[in-house]
């Protein structure tokens, strides 16, 4: 008896579209995902610049007054200032980065105070307006560095070139312990956690004593990266056990083309248009080079609420993956 083969349901057939419109659906969809993309990460960039930047001020009141209107008219915007009373306070609270740098007005005439290491497009911006002032004084205004990038890496690249790998470093694992361990929650979560911990050890090792870029203490450093990887990669398990593939690609999306953007990893959120720039630094690119930054170069000064948002990070990935190993539990 020949086999039967059954013929295509002309409801179905009549209700699906045409391949040509499928393609064309397709073409549009992924131009506007190219279109996002390129919005993304040019947008921030595009519009970056100081936006009420916390900046000490030093000196007589009178002489105060006006370099707060010289700053106020020279830059509308850009800095936000903070009086001190003396010098060695404000180079306090640059080590403690309660401000980005400062002006004083000392004895033998006014100085600019900066952190190189707080970012280089900050001490930039502060080095320029102290060559302005040099030229309306008619006399040099010496910069002085007080917590300055390490000599054998002065512009900062190896902390700088750590945004995406820190992103990929917790996207990758995530996928491959994804596929090899269908299932199987558990051994997924602490898959992450060892790679976590080995790959903050071999960044910090090789930033700090390959490149000589960090100066920081290397445990404390270590722990930071740590806990930067996993608060990218245990969210996506856990997104990725309750609602599968759907669910890890909205993490993805969310940690690559929003966190990586918005992460001010090598200018500092400051930097970044208001509201951008707070927005990035709740999610863990952000979050992670904050409290990299603090860690490796201010003695952690400035990185708390950094790590309280890695922290709840890695508690929400811990608790979505466990709500999904109890829902398997009681399935099976």
């Amino acid at each position: 008896m020949a086999a039967s083969t059954s013929a295509p349901d002309p409801t179905t057939a009549r209700h699906a579209p045409p391949d040509a419109v499928r393609v064309v659906g397709v073409v549009l969809a992924l131009t506007a995902v190219i279109a996002l993309m390129l919005f993304a990460f040019a947008a921030p960039a595009v519009e970056s610049g100081p936006h009420g930047l916390k900046i000490g001020v030093v000196g007589p009141d009178p002489a105060v007054a006006r370099i707060e209107a010289g700053l106020a008219d020279a830059r509308p915007g850009a800095f936000s200032p903070q009086r001190y009373a003396d010098v060695e306070a404000l180079r306090t609270a640059i080590e403690q980065r309660e401000v980005v740098g400062g002006l004083a007005v000392e004895p033998d005439g006014p100085a600019m105070y900066v952190a190189g290491a707080g970012g280089a497009p900050v001490a930039q911006v502060l080095t320029a307006t102290a060559a302005g002032l040099s030229q309306t004084l008619g006399r040099p205004v010496p910069v002085r560095d007080v917590v300055p990038l390490p000599a054998d890496d002065p512009a900062g690249a190896g902390l700088n070139s750590l945004a995406l790998p820190l992103v990929l470093g917790g996207l990758v694992p995530a996928i491959a312990l994804v596929r090899l361990f269908p299932g199987r929650v558990g051994l997924r979560v602490l898959g992450a956690i060892g790679f976590a911990v080995l790959a903050g050890l071999t960044l910090t090792a090789v930033l700090q004593f390959g490149f000589g870029s960090l100066t920081g203490n290397y445990w404390a450093t270590a722990a930071a990266l740590t806990l930067s990887l996993a608060a990218v990669s245990l969210p996506l398990l856990g997104l990725e056990s309750l609602f599968g593939l759907p669910g890890f690609g909205a993490g993805a999306v969310l940690m690559m083309f929003l966190g990586n953007p918005l992460s001010g990893f090598a200018t500092t959120a400051a930097w970044l248009p208001q509201g951008w720039g707070a927005f990035g630094q709740l999610l863990p690119p952000g979050a992670a080079g904050t409290a990299v930054r603090s860690v490796a170069f201010f003695d952690g000064h400035g990185g708390g609420t950094a790590v309280l948002v890695l922290s709840a990070w890695v508690v929400v990935g811990l608790a979505l993956c466990a709500v999904s190993a109890r829902r398997r539990t009681v399935a099976a």
